[in-house]
C-alpha cells in the first residue's frame, strides 16, 4: 500500500493552541489582580470610613457651633452693651473672641475640606514608614551608570545609617 502525504501544515497551527491557552492565562491573571486590588481599596475604604465620618462631624459641629454663636450673638445686640474691660494701666482691653463673620468662605465643613481629609486619612493609612517601625528600603541610583540599589545596601554591621539630603543650615 502507497504511503499517503502528510497534509500540508499551516505555520503555527501547532502553537495555536498553547497561544489562545496562553492568552486566556494572561487575561484571567489580569483579572485576578485587579479583582485582588479592588477588594484591598474596598478593605482600606471600610477601614478608613469610620475616621472620616468622625472627623467629618467634628468639622460639622465646630461650624454648627459656630454659627450657633453667631445667631445667638445677633440676638444680644438687642441687649443693652457690657462694660469694657480695662487693664492695670487704664487701656481698652481687646475681647477674648475675634468677631465672628460667617460665610461661605470660611466654613470648615465643605465639599473641598471633606476631601482633602479623606485624601489626607488614606495618605496616612498607605504611607510605608510609621514610627517606631522598620525603615522602607527604597531604591537609589547611583549618578555612575545609572545602577539600582537600595538604601539598605550602605548600611555595615550596627552603625547608624545617615542620610544627608542637601544643606543643613
Amino acid at each position: 500500500m502507497p504511503r499517503q502525504a502528510a497534509p500540508p501544515s499551516v505555520a503555527g497551527e501547532g502553537r495555536g493552541s498553547q497561544g489562545a491557552l496562553g492568552g486566556a492565562a494572561t487575561m484571567l491573571r489580569s483579572l485576578l489582580l485587579h479583582s485582588l486590588r479592588l477588594c484591598a481599596q474596598t478593605a482600606s475604604c471600610l477601614v478608613l470610613f469610620p475616621r472620616f465620618l468622625g472627623t467629618a462631624f467634628m468639622l460639622w459641629l465646630l461650624d454648627f457651633l459656630c454659627i450657633r454663636k453667631h445667631l445667638l450673638g445677633r440676638r444680644r445686640r438687642g441687649q443693652p452693651e457690657t462694660e469694657v474691660e480695662l487693664n492695670s494701666d487704664g487701656e481698652e482691653m481687646p475681647p477674648d473672641d475675634p468677631p465672628i463673620c460667617v460665610s461661605d468662605d470660611n466654613r470648615l465643613c465643605t465639599l473641598a475640606s471633606l476631601r482633602a481629609v479623606w485624601h489626607g486619612q488614606k495618605l496616612d493609612f498607605f504611607k510605608q514608614a510609621h514610627e517606631g517601625g522598620p525603615a522602607p528600603n527604597s531604591e537609589v541610583v547611583l549618578p555612575d551608570g545609572f545602577q539600582n540599589q537600595h538604601i539598605l545596601d550602605y548600611a555595615r554591621g550596627n552603625r547608624p545609617l545617615v542620610l544627608n539630603f542637601g544643606s543643613c543650615t
